[in-house]
């Protein structure tokens, strides 16, 4: 018959943040975020603290997710019972602990909803199943310390170290979960391996993404302004607004306000998260007006109906009209450069066209404006500038 108490399954969904007894010995935590878990509180007999009072503790159960009401009553009183007989859970009490993999598997299908694409959550999965999981995949997620740790880290730390240091947050993240669902205790070995600086620093070489002299862009534009391919038009777009690739390609129709002159490119799209606002100039205009007789979900429709170009069609155009050395990205730093050498922009409004973060938290917080206007300004030049070539 199943053990009773002042629980329900309804409330174990419902009830709120804070710690909400059935009796026991046995709590519901429910944290802020809206985690929920098991634990029992038990006194050993006979055992003492180090203060030399009765050994009360804690002990988590698992998520209650994955544990029900019922079996958190069952394993609570094998506790006790233990607990009773002077032995001390921790290390009696037997435990259906997952492997570091399954709770990896279940942390990125939770977070599937929060990626800002299936790429980018792809990827985040891949880098545990090509450096983690061969070392500990199968090992039960409360047996993994530093040792493990550095298992998976010290072989890649200095050669790949940009991924080492992904697989770093990755690895802390799933250990995270781990404990929050009960299953680990203690401090997390990441941090620990962080803080004591076991592994050595690391100098990274900043990369940047080649771009072409400001001063030569007019020439290269008028070239590319002869060419009627879709991906010439979507590299002439980018140039003139100083987007990047992705944000480019994936521009729909409803996010562009013609009568405003205002493209609109959402969070999702935007590397820091947040919906930035484009000046639309007329060289832009003339650039996209015409794609509407396509009539297609994209502005800039690929090989497939109502599909985008693909990422890799305006650097081969690039390397079809010669242009070797520069990448698309990299005409962003020219915008950069022109508008702090040619007319001397104010830095604020340059880093702000470039969907650049300007400022701390604070200063954000109190300066919300995106400087439309006068990046309108910025933009009317820029344009003007790029479509100023003269033949000779």
């Amino acid at each position: 018959m199943a053990l009773s108490g002042k629980l329900t399954k309804k409330l174990v969904e419902n009830l709120g943040a804070g710690r909400h007894g059935d009796g026991g010995g046995l709590y519901l935590v429910v944290d802020p975020s809206g985690a929920r878990r098991w634990i029992v509180r038990v006194t050993v007999k006979g055992q003492k603290n180090k203060k030399g009072a009765p050994l009360r503790t804690d002990f988590g159960l698992g998520g209650a997710d994955v544990v029900t009401l019922n079996q958190a009553r069952d394993r609570a009183l094998e506790y006790r019972r233990m607990a009773k007989q002077g032995l001390n859970p921790r290390f009696n009490a037997q435990r259906d602990i997952p492997t570091f993999e399954e709770v990896a598997q279940q942390v990125h299908i939770d977070r599937m909803p929060t990626w800002k694409n299936a790429k980018h959550g792809q990827q985040w999965i891949n880098t545990l199943r090509d450096y983690a999981f061969p070392k500990i995949g199968r090992m039960p997620v409360d047996s993994i310390d530093q040792p493990e740790v550095l298992m998976c880290l010290s072989p890649i730390w200095t050669e790949k170290h940009e991924t080492a240091r992904r697989l770093t947050q990755r690895i802390k993240i799933v250990l995270d979960v781990a404990k929050s669902k009960g299953f680990r205790s203690g401090e997390n070995p990441v941090t620990a391996i962080k803080d004591a600086q076991v592994l050595p620093k690391v100098k990274v070489k900043v990369k940047h993404h080649k771009a072409m002299a400001w001063r030569d862009v007019p020439a290269f534009y008028a070239d590319l302004k002869g060419r009627s391919a879709i991906s010439a038009k979507a590299l002439r777009f980018t140039c003139l607004t100083g987007s990047r690739t992705g944000e480019v390609l994936g521009m729909r129709w409803e996010e562009l306000d013609f009568y405003a002159g205002i493209w609109t490119c959402p969070e999702i799209r935007m590397k820091n998260g947040e919906d930035h606002r484009v000046p639309l100039t007329n060289e832009m205009l003339e650039i996209i007006e015409p794609l509407k007789a396509m009539q297609s979900e994209f502005v800039f429709e690929g090989q497939k109906r109502h599909a985008p170009l693909s990422n890799m069609s305006m650097l081969m155009l690039l390397r079809r009209m010669g242009i070797e050395g520069v990448t698309v990205h990299g005409f962003r730093s020219t915008f950069r450069v022109w508008a702090s050498e040619a007319i001397g922009a104010d830095r604020e409004v340059a880093e702000m066209s470039l969907s650049h973060t300007i400022g701390n938290a604070v200063e954000r917080a109190y300066d919300r404006s995106d400087l439309l206007d006068r990046r309108r300004v910025l933009m009317e030049k820029w344009s003007e500038y790029v479509n100023s070539f003269e033949q000779v």
